[in-house]
């Protein structure tokens, strides 16, 4: 709501008020109303002056029909306007006046109102009281300027300009976010008469206050009344700003503009270098646009801000760089370069590599404290700040700042410790390491039970930090040390105790004395010659030596794995310090039987391969007994119908269990299909290809006409006296594998052409039943083809002797005349056309 000042009569002031009421569009609430129901107020006392029954002068309406191209999906922005003016004559007031209007409601959902319902509205002006300016009533009201449509995407920069102009020469403006006015409700939404001042506000919902209707992240500039930022998520927001009429350092009125904001789901093309941490791991560091991705974005520009380099750029969307030296750069990003809804920005990257955090513990008991200390390395700059988290979870206080803290843990268990490490530099990193604290310190024994030669002496092992005590003190040397000397005559128990500040813990060892070592050693055995044998013994002792040791894997066991040639006596000795004890194993070795199934065989398919084995056992076996005419016996006939292997094994009982092996292949070479080529006819004179095949050698027979008769192609050339001629062709492989085929040449003694029948009968009896076209002389026939009287295609091949049945389409056809016409080539290339007409006979 705002005004201009008309003038003076008297004591009298006279204003032109204007209300201006903004709906959305599409809105499904109610629409403007015809009249509006102004008050006018004493603004102190909030007494009723006045109240205004106000038509509505004119509507209008206000959309944002063009907005920007560099925003994806951008919410429309529709309002109907309605003006409501009125003239108002008042006299000097010391109080001065409150214009208002109500009305319910706002709609529901508002974003920062909580999820409130039946939510009104208040909207007012103030007219300046004569008090201590007599001059103030002759004023003209600021009035908002700013434009009414604007887009703002959500969790995206934005400014919107809340700017008021005061026509009165020397007026000062100020703004700020204020109160939005609750007024009205849904049983009584438009009040008559309004209420008076003062007014509630409207329920904001945390976070937002009228404070920050919009959120922390925005702001507004007091002086110019821009509002700037980054917007909140979607939705629809109620916005007030005041601003203050300031007249000779007064406030004399403040006017408000009351308006809900609609923010998208929408994206704009917008470069965004969040501010980084320092680099201190390398010198490669990783980029990307840190805002949302946009299909608006097509390129990328990116200046790494080394002022010594020329290759210093990048036009990927996600660039790695490595810098050439330490030191604070400034790095640009420039999206749509030269293009439509080009952006850019920059930040600072800090390059200092070789930060490396850590520490280390002493400590075990959670009565006793641990003490930590860092031991955070850094190449350039100092450790500047430490900031540790001992994971006790029995307090929030333990924590510290110090270099090198202790703390005592009120509990036994495994603490996750933290120390979160800066430098001078700007580094920051974090070490994490779990520690456990033990109710009673840790003793760790070389072993707890050993045996002792009598008279020997042997030394105790004990580790852990704290004081060592042992007893008894008999046969005992360093009682008082972790490493005692002890010589007991007799087994004996000997007790630890670790003292760690007053964390007591126990443990003990149990030494064994004997007065000679048991031995014995396994029973002598027998094994192939060349094969491993597993020995073993069964003793006290504790060590042991095997001899001879060149056959053995580790002499040094109990039980060795031995590989023997030839017999062999076998010595082991078994020690307990100075006492020992001996015995021996004879391993006594066999040969293999001898197995030799023979050479391995190729031979030719469906024939056969005798084998011719020898042995020298008293048993054998063929294996797979398969195609073997008899598998019992040495040199059996195989006949496999591919290649086979056979194993021969063969057996004896001289002492060696296993089988003497050897294995032959009998190779089946794939069937021969000789192939000759098709019965042909040729005319006298002109030559023939032949064109054979299935093996490597050929051999044709008899060799008549033939030019060659031992090659797979040979060329035939016939004279007058020869009529038909049938041949035989015999391939065979590389190994001698035959098989033959036959082939018939006809020699006709005229010059090539193709016969075509002048009548056929198709009836199935077997004469004449096709139309076909007999070649003679002819390399191809490149088509035969049949026409019916009205030029239909009812026949065609390239075949010779292929033959039409009189059918079109399955259907048997009546007697007719038909078109036939042949093309082909002979053997010396030249063009043959034929045509004719051929009848079908019924």
């Amino acid at each position: 709501m705002y005004y201009t000042y008309i003038g003076q009569v008297g004591n009298d002031f006279q204003y032109r008020v204007t209300l201006k009421l903004f709906r959305d569009h599409f809105s499904s609430g109610a629409q403007l109303d015809p009249t509006a129901l102004i008050g006018v107020f004493d603004r102190l006392t909030g007494a009723t002056i006045v109240v205004n029954t106000v038509p509505k002068a004119r509507e209008v309406q206000l959309q944002l029909t063009s907005p920007s191209p560099c925003i994806t999906n951008p919410p429309v922005v529709f309002y109907d306007i309605g003006y409501y003016e009125f003239d108002l004559t008042l006299p000097k007031s010391a109080n001065g006046y409150v214009l208002a209007y109500q009305r319910c409601c706002r709609i529901d959902g508002i974003s920062n109102l909580g999820g409130a319902t039946g939510v009104g509205a208040t909207y007012t002006a103030e007219i300046p009281s004569s008090l201590p300016d007599a001059t103030a009533p002759i004023n003209n009201s600021a009035r908002f300027i700013g434009p009414d449509t604007v887009i703002v995407c959500a969790n995206n920069p934005f400014l919107y300009s809340f700017a008021a102009l005061d026509a009165d020469p020397g007026d000062q403006l100020s703004y700020s976010f204020c109160q939005a006015y609750n007024g009205g409700s849904s049983g009584n939404p438009s009040p008559n008469p309004p209420a008076s001042p003062p007014y509630s506000s409207v329920p904001y919902g945390f976070p937002f206050t009228s404070a920050s209707p919009l959120g922390s992240a925005i702001t507004i500039n007091s002086v110019t009344g821009l509002i700037t930022g980054t917007a909140p998520a979607s939705g629809i927001y109620v916005v007030t700003v005041c601003v203050n009429e300031i007249r000779g350092g007064i406030v004399i009125a403040t006017q408000r503009k009351d308006l809900q904001i609609k923010i998208g789901d929408c994206e704009t093309a917008r470069a965004l270098l969040n501010p980084r941490p320092t680099t201190c791991d390398g010198f490669t560091v990783n980029f990307q646009n840190d805002a949302p991705p946009s299909p608006l974005i097509n390129s990328y520009f990116w200046d790494f801000g080394v002022g010594s380099l020329s290759d210093d750029t990048s036009n990927l969307a996600t660039p790695t760089f490595t810098y050439p030296d330490t030191g604070v750069y400034v790095v640009k990003l420039v999206t749509n370069r030269n293009q439509q809804c080009s952006d850019s920005t920059t930040t600072i990257v800090k390059v200092y590599p070789g930060f490396f955090p850590g520490f280390t513990t002493t400590g075990s008991c959670f009565q006793n404290p641990f003490k930590f200390t860092d031991t955070t390395n850094t190449k350039y700059g100092v450790v500047d700040s430490w900031r540790w988290n001992f994971g006790d979870p029995t307090t929030i206080a333990d924590t510290s700042r110090i270099k090198n803290p202790q703390w005592t843990y009120a509990g036994a268990g495994t603490k996750s410790v933290e120390l979160i490490v800066t430098n001078s530099k700007g580094c920051v990193d974090t070490a994490l390491v779990d520690i456990i604290v033990l109710d009673k310190p840790i003793i760790t024994l070389a072993f707890a039970d050993t045996l002792l030669c009598r008279n020997d002496a042997v030394q105790l092992n004990a580790s852990g930090t704290g004081t060592f005590s042992w007893t008894p003190p008999v046969n005992i040397v360093g009682a008082n040390t972790p490493t005692p000397t002890v010589r007991p005559t007799t087994s004996q128990w000997y007790y630890v105790r670790l003292d760690d500040n007053g964390c007591i813990n126990n443990d003990s060892v149990h030494v064994r004395v004997v007065n000679a070592v048991t031995l014995l050693a396994m029973k002598d055995t027998t094994v192939c010659q060349g094969d491993n044998v597993q020995l073993s013994a069964v003793s006290d002792g504790l060590s042991f030596a095997w001899t001879p040791a060149g056959n053995l894997n580790d002499p040094t066991i109990i039980n060795p794995v031995a590989t023997v040639n030839n017999t062999t006596t076998f010595l082991v000795i078994a020690k307990i310090g100075s006492c020992s004890a001996n015995d021996q194993v004879v391993v006594t070795t066999v040969p293999y039987p001898i197995a030799n199934a023979g050479a391995s065989a190729t031979i030719c398919y469906n024939t056969s391969a005798q084998l011719a084995a020898v042995i020298n056992g008293l048993s054998f076996t063929w294996t797979p007994t398969n195609y073997l005419s008899n598998p019992n016996i040495l040199n059996p006939v195989s006949t496999p119908p591919r290649t086979t292997q056979y194993i021969l094994s063969v057996y004896d009982t001289l002492g060696c269990p296993k089988p003497g092996r050897d294995t032959i292949v009998v190779t089946v070479n794939p069937k021969i299909k000789a192939y000759a080529g098709r019965d042909t006819t040729v005319i006298v004179g002109q030559p023939l290809q032949f064109n054979g095949s299935g093996g490597i050698n050929y051999l044709w027979s008899p060799s008549t006409g033939l030019d060659k008769n031992n090659i797979y192609n040979p060329i035939g050339v016939y004279t007058s006296e020869m009529d038909t001629i049938k041949y035989k062709l015999v391939v065979t492989d590389a190994i001698g594998c035959a098989d033959s085929a036959y082939v018939t040449v006809v020699v006709f003694k005229t010059v090539p052409s193709i016969f075509v029948p002048t009548a056929f009968t198709p009836n199935n009896d077997g004469l004449n039943d096709e139309v076909m076209p007999i070649a003679v002389g002819i390399q191809r026939i490149n088509y035969f083809s049949i026409y019916n009287r009205w030029g239909q295609l009812v026949f065609t091949t390239t075949i010779n002797k292929k033959g039409w049945d009189g059918r079109i389409n399955g259907r048997l056809q009546d007697s007719n005349v038909y078109v036939w016409m042949v093309s082909a080539v002979d053997y010396l290339g030249n063009k043959i056309f034929l045509k004719g007409t051929v009848t079908l006979i019924r």
